[in-house]
């Protein structure tokens, strides 16, 4: 069973899927739709949104949830890697395609990133370009500039 709720958040509308147990995607967006899901606000789905206000707010660093991104083997390869990319710190899309053994993949890493389901909780906005310049993010620039410097400034 597909739960799904939505918050308003210091950073917009927060919209969380749990899938049998499972954090599943996490988006930020004002119009969002997920079919065959039940509007409900599970224990997951608060505790998910409790840690995500708590990393918005500077008192947590690292999430505890359990995942299930849904994608491919590649994508999920590179969702695990981004997870530990430490926080207050980023690397580009190359060193992602190197540390999961791909080394000339850095176009369908950032691909993977950009399908990322589970955004913040997988550090996406961690990943700029070669020469550090911010590129690319769903939820757009000015947000990934955000996040970037709420975590540098804890």
């Amino acid at each position: 069973m597909k739960s799904i709720f939505s918050y308003n958040t210091s950073i917009g509308k927060v919209n969380v899927v749990e899938e049998d147990g499972f954090l599943t995607y996490v988006s930020i967006s004002e119009n969002f739709v997920i079919e065959d899901a039940t509007i409900k606000e599970t224990t997951l789905i608060k505790e998910t949104i409790g840690q995500i206000n708590d990393f918005l707010a500077g008192r947590r660093r690292e999430f505890d949830l359990p995942l299930l991104p849904k994608g491919t083997e590649f994508q999920k390869k590179v969702w695990r890697e981004l997870q530990n990319i430490p926080y207050g710190t980023t690397c580009s899309y190359k060193d992602i395609a190197e540390k999961i053994g791909s080394p000339k993949a850095a176009r369908a890493v950032g691909r993977a990133n950009n399908k990322n389901p589970i955004i913040l909780i997988i550090p996406c906005h961690r990943v700029v370009g070669s020469d550090g310049r911010l590129v690319g993010y769903g939820a757009g620039l000015e947000l990934k500039e955000r996040l970037l410097a709420l975590e540098k400034n804890n």
